[in-house]
């Protein structure tokens, strides 16, 4: 095979590398999420557990002897559905953070920022507040997707403007509808019909966090997450064809305004399944996409497998922050990856400063 051939050229061997990085850090990170925390079990345990067998003697900790029963339930129904809600809720807001920079254009955009996240959350938060959740769990993503869907639409509409989007309307009506979703959520947890525990719990919720979680969230957020990835992937050369030019795409058989109401739609799936069982967590889809782009390019079926695996990786290790930072209390997941991404933003914003106004 001579030199020039792909199997061989510095991309390919560049893609292979990242690739195995991501997968390394993925399960490096899901391991030490199984763990770690405040009762240390050995590893050897957690793999007997996780592959049918248990503990057969107490196992010594810092605070004292541990039943094997207890060590079971601890890994299997504590630590184990923790961890697979972790790497979905990763997955999916990466691969979100994705889409919406290609549908675009942008670096700067990701749900977070564009309000899609806010959105989510009001449509979650609408659900609780009036006890659907308690009629079905499925309402409650369903709530969280619908909100997520009509932020993104208002969004898209607002900053693209006879057929260009602008960067500054884009960053101005994030800004704006993050602005009046939250205080859309503040109003309704004031209302009357709000008791102090629920009207607590949903402020702990926003704050975004992946602690106490077990199997009935892993069951909310997987059908969404994986609708949505399935989606991206099936129109990744799709979105390539259009950041080429719609013309040319249109020439090529690509629909452009299907395409890209099919790709709000997926978003959307994404970004409400993971805000149903994580509530807000920032920054995930905007660091992850960015950092992965620079380190493969810009084909998306790549970056889109790629910022799933690594977007599961980086909200699996803030979560380990998150739980051993102020041991024996926890941080929200959100505030970790806020310290994170909000100085990345930064980053990027004076970065991007310059460059063409609009795409």
């Amino acid at each position: 095979m001579s030199p020039s051939t792909p199997a061989t050229s510095p991309r390919a061997r560049r893609l292979l590398l990242v690739t195995a990085l991501c997968i390394a850090t993925t399960v490096a990170a899901a391991l030490a999420s199984l763990l770690l925390g405040a009762a240390e079990i050995p590893p050897a345990t957690v793999a007997s557990i996780l592959f049918g067998g248990a503990a057969e003697a107490e196992i010594e900790t810092a605070g004292g002897s541990l039943e094997p029963e207890m060590a079971r339930s601890i890994v299997l129904q504590l630590r184990l559905p923790r961890c697979l809600v972790g790497l979905l809720v990763g997955a999916a807001l990466a691969v979100a953070g994705v889409l919406l920079q290609g549908l675009f254009r942008n670096a700067l955009a990701a749900p977070g920022v564009v309000g899609t996240s806010a959105g989510g959350a009001l449509g979650a938060v609408l659900a609780l507040s009036f006890g659907l959740g308690l009629r079905s769990s499925y309402l409650v993503p369903l709530g969280a997707i619908a909100g997520a869907f009509a932020s993104l639409v208002v969004v898209a509409r607002i900053a693209r403007h006879r057929g260009r989007t602008s960067i500054t309307d884009l960053l101005l009506a994030g800004v704006a509808l993050n602005a009046f979703l939250s205080a859309l959520n503040s109003f309704v947890i004031a209302r009357a019909w709000i008791d102090h525990e629920v009207a607590r719990r949903i402020n702990f919720w926003l704050m975004g966090g992946i602690a106490d979680r077990d199997w009935s969230h892993v069951a909310i957020a997987l059908p969404g997450c994986a609708a949505g990835i399935a989606l991206a992937i099936a129109h990744a050369r799709d979105l390539d064809l259009m950041l080429q030019g719609e013309d040319l795409a249109r020439s090529l058989g690509v629909d452009g305004e299907r395409l890209k109401n099919v790709l709000l739609l997926a978003t959307a799936l994404l970004v409400g399944s993971a805000v149903a069982v994580s509530g807000v967590v920032g920054f995930v889809g905007l660091v992850v996409p960015h950092v992965v782009r620079l380190a493969i390019g810009p084909s998306h079926r790549a970056l889109v497998l790629l910022s799933a695996v690594a977007g599961a990786a980086f909200v699996l290790l803030s979560d380990l922050i998150a739980r051993t930072a102020v041991s024996p209390g926890e941080l929200q997941l959100g505030i970790v990856t806020a310290f994170v991404g909000a100085p990345f933003f930064v980053f990027l914003l004076i970065r991007e400063r310059g460059r063409v106004e609009t795409l």
